[in-house]
């Protein structure tokens, strides 16, 4: 019982520190900067008690479970010798992470309202949630492909700089073709698909491949699976902004 507080004060205490910096600069500019005393002292001294918990949980949940999970069905798949189901599995778990981002819906739904201001698609309700969830679709489907690839190239051992160059540069000539209005969106769906879901079980899926696999160093072969991850949504979601103005 004991040592299970133990462990608890200690993650706590970690959590802390991971947290203290924003505290301290929230703080810092609310009463040197602006000069003003905090709102509601004990109401936001419990929301950062009630931010630590869940951040402590989150940590922990994360080590028990989804880091774990990841990387056992992903020796799973590679020890079961099926190219067919270790490819299919990535796909599914790129989309479906992907998918489930709340932040990834937010963006959407925010994307989608100001489309309607600015007469790309109709000031309806209907027309907004089909622009959301089509941008949605959008991205956990590049994920989806952005993880296939990225475990083909574990499989094969392909060096990652290669890749992501090419990606990078494939975004840097999409800018200049792609609507005005969708570039920004492009660059932050890049960016909401790298998240609290989906960042744990991508990272587990490429370290447990590279563990199984013969020839593969972990720290070389397992990791950038969370970069194409970034990558593929900015390509897909421009391509997206160009047909859609093309209809």
């Amino acid at each position: 019982m004991m040592a299970g507080i133990t462990a608890l004060l200690k993650m706590m205490a970690s959590s802390a520190r991971d947290l203290a910096p924003i505290v301290v600069v929230v703080g810092f500019f609310q009463l040197a900067v602006l000069q003003q005393p905090l709102p509601d002292i004990w109401g936001l001294a419990g929301g950062v008690l009630l931010v630590l918990m869940g951040l402590t949980l989150f940590m922990q949940g994360l080590d028990l479970a989804l880091f774990p999970l990841g990387e056992s069905m992903a020796g799973a798949f590679a020890n079961k010798g099926s190219l067919f189901w270790i490819l299919t599995f990535a796909f599914a778990l790129g989309f479906g992470t992907t998918a489930a981002e709340p932040s990834l819906t937010a963006v959407a739904a925010e994307a989608a309202r100001i489309a309607a201001e600015g007469n790309v698609v109709e000031n309806t309700e209907a027309a907004r949630a089909e622009y959301a969830l089509l941008l949605r679709l959008t991205v956990a489907i590049s994920v989806g492909i952005a993880l296939l690839v990225g475990v083909i190239r574990i499989l094969k051992g392909w060096p990652v700089q290669y890749l992501i160059i090419s990606g990078s540069a494939s975004v840097v000539v999409l800018t200049f073709f792609a609507p005005e209005n969708i570039v920004g969106i492009a660059y932050d769906a890049g960016g909401v698909t790298t998240s609290t879901i989906t960042v744990p079980l991508v990272t587990a899926l490429g370290v447990g491949l590279a563990h199984v696999i013969k020839g593969r160093n972990p720290m070389i072969d397992g990791f950038g699976l969370i970069a194409f991850a970034s990558l593929t949504p900015m390509i897909f979601v421009m391509a997206f902004g160009m047909l859609w103005a093309a209809l």
